[in-house]
């Protein structure tokens, strides 16, 4: 195995924000197609077809590990590889763990490899928001704490193939959780006046229009459908909200806490929808 290794938001450490910010990002040219071939999914409003686990999707073009079909995937009905993101993990499980070695080339690293993927999914998506957590100002008590888990959990990446196969998510989830719980607390009681606590709440198709939703706790809370137009998510605690076919035409969502950009590639918004300077507006939105 190859010894290499991978090389201004308002209110927040300008110094952190970018701080290892491009390996927390998918970089597809790097990867080999990790997220086309490793997930299983089923035929429905997300997928057209249902495909198993460890199975090249069809559209994935055999001489590269390109899509032949990335430009029309929402048209086609393949809208959840629009929403899918890695947090970087394609490019570190091809370019680190394996070394450059592809599952094409090398088919038998292909199984191992599909199994190594989602575990390593799972620690960067945690990277990026302990990443983030390390960014916010109110929460500099904790700084110290947040500093040693992302080092412990990068530590993680960067083991051989049969060491993050036995890696615990589960358990590393339940462990990091109450630090970045606490880095949103510090952060939020900054906000004047009484904050709504919706953590894990259902709001499936919730009319929110105009709500003043600032430093809300509305952690895996379910957005599907609900209408969120013009609704004030300055500092609320986005962590694992779903936003499929929400409604965020004109919202502020400024600061938000823990938000991701596949939370907003999964809802619906326009250009007067204000996200953080690290995220962009997806291209299906309405001009």
């Amino acid at each position: 195995m190859s010894d290499q290794r991978e090389p201004a938001v308002p209110g927040r450490d300008p110094g952190l924000v970018e701080e290892r910010a491009d390996s927390l990002r998918a970089d597809c040219a790097n990867c080999f197609a990790l997220c086309c071939v490793a997930p299983a999914f089923a035929a429905s409003a997300d997928f057209a077809i249902d495909k198993p686990a460890g199975r090249a999707c069809p559209n994935l073009r055999a001489g590269d590990f390109g899509c032949g079909v990335h430009t029309r995937l929402r048209d086609i009905g393949f809208s959840g590889c629009t929403v899918y993101d890695c947090f970087g993990a394609g490019q570190k499980v091809a370019q680190v763990t394996y070394a450059g070695r592809d599952w094409r080339r090398a088919p038998h690293t292909a199984q191992q490899m599909f199994r190594v993927f989602p575990i390593m999914r799972d620690l960067h998506e945690l990277l990026r928001y302990l990443h983030e957590a390390r960014s916010l100002p109110a929460a500099r008590p904790i700084h110290g704490e947040l500093r040693s888990a992302y080092q412990d959990t990068e530590r993680l990446t960067l083991g051989e193939p049969a060491e993050l196969l036995h890696i615990d998510i589960g358990a590393l989830r339940q462990r990091l959780n109450p630090l970045l719980l606490r880095a949103s607390e510090l952060t939020r009681a900054g906000v004047p006046g009484k904050k709504k606590e919706r953590r894990g709440a259902d709001l499936i198709g919730a009319r929110l229009r105009g709500a003043n939703l600032r430093g809300a706790n509305l952690r895996g809370a379910y957005l599907i459908g609900a209408d969120l137009r013009g609704a004030d998510l300055r500092l609320a605690d986005l962590i694992g909200a779903d936003f499929r076919d929400a409604d965020l035409r004109g919202a502020d969502l400024t600061d938000a806490l823990y938000l991701v950009q596949s939370q907003l590639d999964a809802a619906k918004g326009d250009p007067h929808t204000k996200l953080p300077a690290t995220l962009t507006h997806p291209a299906h939105w309405t001009p």
